[in-house]
C-alpha cells in the first residue's frame, strides 16, 4: 500500500517594499522577493499623472497599498496579482444631467 503524505504550504503575504512606475508599466517589487509588474493603462490617473506626480508615492496598510497623494490614487498588491483595472469613471454628471432634461420633459431618448 502506498502511502501519502500531506505537504504544508505555506501562503505568502502579498506585501510591497517598492514600486515603480514608468511610462508602459508599474512594478511591485514584494518583500518576499517577487516582483509584480501590470500595464500603466491599468491606472488611468497614474497614465494621465506627470513623472513627478507618479514618484510620489507611499506605501501604507503594512506594505499592502501604494498611495499616490498628489492624485489620490490607491493600488494594493493583491489588486495588481488578482485584479482588473481601473476604470475610468464616466461622465457622471453630464449623465445625471441629461437623465433629469429627459425625466422633466417626459422625452424617451437611448443613453450612450
Amino acid at each position: 500500500m502506498e502511502a501519502w503524505h500531506s505537504t504544508a504550504v505555506k501562503i505568502q503575504e502579498v506585501r510591497i517594499k517598492d514600486v515603480e512606475v514608468t511610462d508602459d508599466a508599474i512594478t511591485a517589487y514584494l518583500v518576499d522577493g517577487r516582483v509584480i509588474s501590470v500595464p500603466l493603462a491599468w491606472s488611468w490617473q497614474l497614465s494621465e499623472a506627470t513623472p513627478e506626480q507618479r514618484e510620489n508615492y507611499e506605501i501604507i496598510g503594512d506594505g499592502y497599498i501604494v498611495h499616490w497623494p498628489d492624485i489620490d490614487e490607491d493600488i494594493s498588491a493583491e489588486g495588481m496579482l488578482y485584479g482588473v483595472p481601473a476604470l475610468r469613471p464616466r461622465k457622471s454628471k453630464q449623465i445625471i444631467k441629461t437623465w433629469l432634461t429627459i425625466k422633466s420633459s417626459g422625452r424617451a431618448i437611448a443613453l450612450r
